[in-house]
């Protein structure tokens, strides 16, 4: 087992169980000017440390029990994500001895992805809905990928999408929500390597009716997600059903319960690519009338004092004040920060306007 695949949990998760307790896997934060682009090509990924990438020894066939041969199968992946933006990025770079990608059906070498953006947790297909004998149609479109979404991304597609969205809402495998690329050189039947680079985004609440009336995930660093993924793995075009089913829960129900995932953790950005110092800072009118704003401190780095400049030759020292402006303008607000390993200054321009 490959300890740098994963590292222990140090705060507590949620009150409901997830799959392999003590375990969180690692999503690794590009910065802005690092987003990668969608094209299968790996460059982009490079800067992803070792210690991000999942490999099949962390993946247990739990439906066939195979035993694992990397002469068989083998695949690596790595997920990503952007402060900012509420995706995932995805590398999934495999070798197969036989891909099958014949059929226009479910007949596929799948990659099986599962998110639980907000750790609801429970059942999330339809046949799993507790009262599916008798409400079938509403389960279906009320339950089924509503609060966590399963994606069965064909590895690869030939002549048909990416992926089959396995719940109420095909639309979320389409852009701006999903984008995918692929590349290999093999045909079907035959052995090779496949990379596959793509983005997803989770949803709260994804419903059936489209994008108005549904809730991304907010991401967020240091939060944790559920999320885990399956292989399936068909050698025999003629085999009625797969002959592996490599998951990195261990447990077969992940593909329907949310419960069933493992922990995710979106980290901060790595040491290695980020300024020693870096100024930022939001803000909030918290009463218009009085023209009252809160001032919020979003620096990174090691700092020690901060010196804030509201525009209308008023100053503060507190890391996170809260300004009262005696008159209405459009106003350039100024935050100067200093520690130990140097300065940085954010100012923003007419961001801040009162009446």
């Amino acid at each position: 087992m490959r300890l740098a695949t994963f590292f222990l949990l140090f705060s507590a998760l949620p009150a409901f169980a997830l799959e392999r307790p003590g375990v969180v896997f690692k999503v690794f934060q590009f910065p802005a000017d690092k987003i990668p682009r969608i094209d299968a090509d790996t460059s982009d990924w490079d800067i992803v440390p070792d210690s991000y990438s999942i490999g099949i020894d962390q993946l247990k066939d739990t439906v066939n029990n195979t035993p694992l041969d990397r002469k068989d199968l083998d695949v690596k992946v790595k997920v990503g994500w952007v402060k900012g933006e509420n995706r995932l990025y995805f590398l999934y770079e495999a070798y197969d001895n036989y891909w099958d990608f014949k059929s226009t059906g479910l007949h596929n070498d799948i990659f099986e992805l599962v998110v639980d953006g907000d750790l609801s947790g429970g059942p999330f297909i339809e046949p799993m809905h507790p009262s599916t004998d008798v409400l079938k149609d509403q389960a279906h479109f009320s339950l089924h990928g509503v609060h966590a979404q399963n994606y069965h991304i064909f590895t690869p597609a030939d002549g048909k999408d990416w992926t089959m969205v396995w719940g109420c809402q095909p639309w979320i495998k389409h852009l701006p929500y999903a984008n995918a690329a692929y590349k290999y050189n093999f045909r079907h039947g035959q052995s090779g390597k496949l990379i596959l680079e793509f983005f997803i985004t989770p949803f709260d609440y994804a419903a059936y009716e489209g994008p108005r009336r549904s809730v991304e995930s907010q991401l967020s660093e240091n939060k944790i997600i559920g999320m885990s993924w399956s292989v399936l793995d068909y050698d025999d075009e003629n085999a009625k059903s797969y002959r592996g089913f490599w998951n990195l829960s261990h447990k077969t129900s992940m593909y329907g319960n949310a419960s069933d995932l493992v922990a995710f953790r979106l980290m901060p950005i790595e040491p290695g690519l980020r300024k020693p110092i870096d100024a930022d800072w939001s803000f909030q009118v918290i009463d218009l009338d009085r023209r009252l704003v809160a001032f919020h401190d979003l620096s990174a780095g090691e700092i020690t004092s901060w010196r804030w400049d509201f525009g209308d030759g008023a100053h503060s020292t507190d890391q996170h004040p809260i300004h009262q402006y005696t008159k209405g303008g459009e106003y350039i607000v100024i935050l100067d920060v200093e520690g130990p390993k140097g300065k940085s200054r954010r100012a923003k321009v007419w961001d801040v306007v009162l009446r």
